[in-house]
């Protein structure tokens, strides 16, 4: 059984999909962001950097005590490990996920964060960082967009763990300012991984989890998410 530690964002959502995909038994383990749950010293010992998600892997293949496992990209290498599946074998074709897995961690992930951020929850807009991050995402589609000109996912004709991670951080793509109809080949992918049933299931944890949905962020929640220094974690 694998606990998982979720609130329905981008990077939670990469996990259920797996785990989805995978068909591996799993349990939501919620942690409202908004709320601070994040900071609770019981979250700390599994997510030492106070983020979601996070995994606890309650049967390791080793047989021994259980495993946790913070950072998206990690739990799904680890993941990928423990079930073998939706990773490759041959070492070209696992070179290919790694680095498109790293392009969604280090690049997509990120610049379309920071564009969230500054484009729709920061108190006062800033013009510079605004484009910079919108501009930003824009390339980045293009990069996909570019490298799906010719084979049907990120990293070839199979459905990858790279797909996964970077699916959910396209799906916000009008909060961006970007528009799917400049990227065709960008948008193809994405309407395939969107009808993929384990990708419904995986998004149906939104409504069971955060009935209520979005809403205005109040002051409060702003400086829970956005306004922690060390001082949280020590």
């Amino acid at each position: 059984m694998i606990d998982v530690y979720y609130w329905p964002t981008p990077n939670g959502h990469k996990i259920t999909m797996y785990l989805e995909e995978a068909d591996v038994p799993y349990e939501i383990k919620s942690v409202a962001i908004g709320k601070g749950e994040q900071f609770e010293p019981e979250f700390l010992a599994i997510s030492p950097n106070n983020r979601m998600p996070a995994i606890v892997d309650t049967e390791p293949t080793d047989g021994g005590e259980p495993i946790s496992v913070f950072e998206s990209g990690a739990i799904l290498l680890y993941l990928a490990q423990k079930t073998g599946k939706f990773r490759p074998d041959d070492v070209r074709q696992r070179a290919e996920v790694l680095q498109w897995l790293m392009w969604q961690m280090g690049g997509l992930g990120p610049m379309a964060g920071q564009n969230h951020h500054f484009k729709t929850y920061a108190p006062e807009k800033i013009a510079y960082a605004v484009d910079r991050y919108v501009n930003e995402t824009n390339r980045l589609y293009g990069v996909a967009d570019k490298r799906l000109a010719d084979r049907r996912f990120l990293t070839g004709e199979n459905y990858s763990l790279a797909d996964m991670a970077s699916y959910p951080w396209v799906v916000p793509w009008e909060r961006q300012g970007q528009n799917l109809d400049d990227f065709p080949h960008l948008k193809r992918w994405f309407e395939e991984i969107a009808e993929r049933p384990a990708t419904v299931r995986a998004y149906e944890w939104t409504a069971k989890v955060n009935p209520d949905g979005a809403s205005p962020m109040d002051e409060e929640a702003r400086k829970i998410l956005f306004g922690q220094t060390a001082s949280v974690v020590q």
